[in-house]
């Protein structure tokens, strides 16, 4: 990744959140899709005490699934349209784009998460034995998650369309692991085995111990860690995957 200028990273952000501000759809996206789909949760488990852990992981799940289809056609779209290429021919390098997309949408996931949260313990009545400003760090975490494999994935795509299409690829299979419907442990080995090795089962892991815990755990801790790690770990794909324009 190239070296990072101070100056063009905030030029870089500041024109990303530009583009967010002035795209309602997008904000809705960000902010009333979540509320609304965890009203579904809520009353469907009306009255359960299922509800709160269902709706924490949640928490997690959604700022991954919408920040990795927003960047991915957000990056795929500054390609087609010419956007990237004519950036690459200004002193703007790999490191400025990635790190702004990552600085715009992390700051986007911020205000999702507590936006999210707010909503989940005071609206729908969800509680955790740990504090709600952990909850808020690793669904940040997992947005930033989604932002990086939604910039590595959108190396992959030619069209909306094919960005589209590696949602079943690469998002629902680690929903499907993630415990959400069957505890980790409960699984087949061939199953647990691959659930180990997707990151969104560390960040629904950690949610888990922040409902079950009212201090933070030493696998919460590993948890945190590896989220981080597969983060940093999305963008180093992103800068390696990031091409001037698609062919």
């Amino acid at each position: 990744m190239s070296v990072i200028s101070p100056g063009i990273l905030a030029a870089t952000t500041t024109r990303i959140l530009r583009q967010l501000r002035h795209d309602p759809r997008t904000v809705g996206l960000l902010i009333a899709v979540p509320i609304v789909l965890m009203g579904l949760v809520y009353a469907m488990y009306d009255g359960s005490p299922a509800v709160s852990r269902i709706l924490l992981i949640m928490l997690g799940i959604f700022p991954f699934v919408i920040m990795f289809l927003i960047t991915s056609i957000a990056m795929l779209r500054e390609r087609t349209s010419g956007t990237l290429e004519r950036l690459m021919t200004t002193r703007t390098g790999k490191g400025d784009l990635l790190a702004g997309y990552g600085i715009a949408f992390g700051a986007a996931a911020a205000g999702q998460a507590v936006i999210a949260s707010a909503c989940a313990y005071w609206l729908y009545g969800m509680s955790t034995a740990g504090s709600a400003a952990l909850v808020v760090l690793i669904a940040v975490l997992t947005a930033l998650l989604g932002v990086g494999l939604g910039l590595a994935c959108s190396a992959l795509a030619r069209t909306e369309f094919q960005a589209v299409q590696m949602l079943p690829v690469v998002v629902i299979p680690q929903i499907l692991l993630c415990g959400l419907f069957v505890p980790r442990a409960e699984m087949a080995g061939w199953l647990s085995a691959l659930s180990d090795v997707m990151p969104l089962s560390y960040a629904v892991e950690a949610l888990q111990q922040v409902g079950d815990n009212a201090e933070p755990t030493s696998t919460f801790w590993v948890d945190l860690a590896v989220v981080g790690g597969c983060v940093i770990l999305g963008l180093i794909l992103a800068a390696a995957s990031l091409r001037r324009r698609t062919p």
